[in-house]
């Protein structure tokens, strides 16, 4: 009878062992995706900013406002796009 108590203390100890693999694994990927955290920072920073530049834009009635926000836009998207080449090139 000691044998039937063996066999389940191997299975939970095996069970343990997948599942400390799986939490391995996790947290690996969890890291992986973790890029320069002052990067992803900036892109959210722009991200935001370019959110509110886009409902001030479409808020606006007056031609020279207007015109300053696109302006704004298209230099927040050039920033944007920099900022995720040196991302993208420093993996």
């Amino acid at each position: 009878m000691g044998d039937s108590g063996e066999g389940l203390i191997d299975a939970d100890s095996r069970i343990q062992e997948r599942m400390d693999e799986l939490a391995r694994e996790r947290a690996e990927k969890r890291a992986e995706v973790v890029r320069d955290p002052e990067a992803v920072r900036e892109l959210e920073s722009l991200r935001l900013a370019r959110t509110e530049l886009q409902r001030q834009f479409e808020a606006t009635t007056h031609d020279g406002r207007r015109t300053q926000l696109k302006h704004a836009l298209a230099d927040l998207e050039k920033r944007r796009k920099d900022l995720e080449k040196r991302v993208s090139a420093s993996k």
